[in-house]
């Protein structure tokens, strides 16, 4: 690539692993985000996966704009996430966080040299694990049944109890007060669900982060392994990713599931497994000018 071409470009760095002859060979298969032929770049002993990206739509303007959008996100995860599995399987992969983007290589090269001390021991400690990502949710399929059954009570007429009759607003707060007492038995049976889960997973696992509880629409997309049935959406309750030894991670995903069967109005989402993102990042370095580059 010419000089010029170069300065329409900036470089997007996907993973962090060793300059190996079997990692050169990976990347050379791989195409990222904007379509790009992956490469290495190199120091002594660590390399970054990297690759060219217009600049125009991966500036910090453009790039910023993007991501909150969610069919561009979907689409750079997407791309992400193809890069860092294709590397998986040379052993330990640090992936980088998503739209990770510097200016030049030699930025990139600056980077792993300046944190080569915080890079070289991830790297020995991630070998061999794979990290499961399980999400506790309040069942929304349950909630619906609780609006069909209120909706079928009589409004200004005889209570379902046989208490009396209820004028057609007195019926509607009744209504929603078993809505609300609803949802906060399911709050609290998912939230029991997700102790006794990080309770089974902690006899397996050997590294644990709680990310934040979804909302939204990340909230309403399902997939992995599922307990308790229903469909998407619900209240997310608990996030966490686990760290566990290849070895043992069927045993892992089974073992969860089991403990989630059973458990009336919540639904568990078992997914993975993955390259170890949520145990892949050191510290930030001390503070810069100004978030470092894009």
């Amino acid at each position: 690539m010419t000089e010029s071409a170069w300065r329409q470009h900036m470089v997007y760095a996907y993973a962090v692993l060793r300059p190996t002859p079997e990692a050169a060979q990976a990347v050379a298969t791989l195409r990222g985000v904007a379509d790009e032929q992956v490469g290495l770049v190199e120091t002594d002993d660590l390399a970054a996966a990297v690759g060219p990206v217009p600049a125009e739509e991966f500036e910090e303007g453009a790039l910023r704009a993007g991501l909150e959008e969610l069919p561009r996100l979907e689409a750079l995860a997407r791309g992400h996430h193809g890069v860092v599995a294709g590397l998986a399987s040379l052993g330990a992969v640090l992936p980088l966080r998503l739209a990770t983007v510097y200016r030049d290589e030699d930025r990139v090269r600056r980077v792993l040299q300046e944190r080569r001390d915080q890079f070289l021991p991830l790297l020995e400690r991630l070998a061999g694990h794979v990290e499961w990502g399980v999400k506790v949710y309040t069942d929304p399929t349950d909630s619906l049944a609780g609006d069909a059954a209120g909706a079928a009570e009589p409004t200004g007429g005889e209570t379902a109890g046989g208490e009396g009759f209820l004028s057609p607003g007195r019926a509607y707060l009744a209504a929603r007060r078993r809505r609300r007492r609803g949802a906060e038995e399911a709050w609290q049976t998912a939230a029991r669900t997700a102790a006794r889960i990080a309770e089974e997973a902690g006899g397996l696992a050997v590294g644990r982060v709680a990310h934040r509880p979804q909302r939204g629409e990340l909230a309403q997309v399902g997939g992995g392994g599922t307990a308790g049935g229903g469909k998407p959406g619900g209240e997310n309750i608990a996030n966490d990713a686990y760290l566990v030894p290849a070895d043992r991670a069927e045993e892992f995903r089974a073992r969860i599931l089991a403990a989630a069967e059973g458990q009336p109005g919540v639904r568990v989402e078992v997914t993975g497994p993955w390259a170890p993102y949520s145990f892949a990042l050191p510290p930030e370095p001390e503070p810069a000018a100004r978030p470092e580059p894009v």
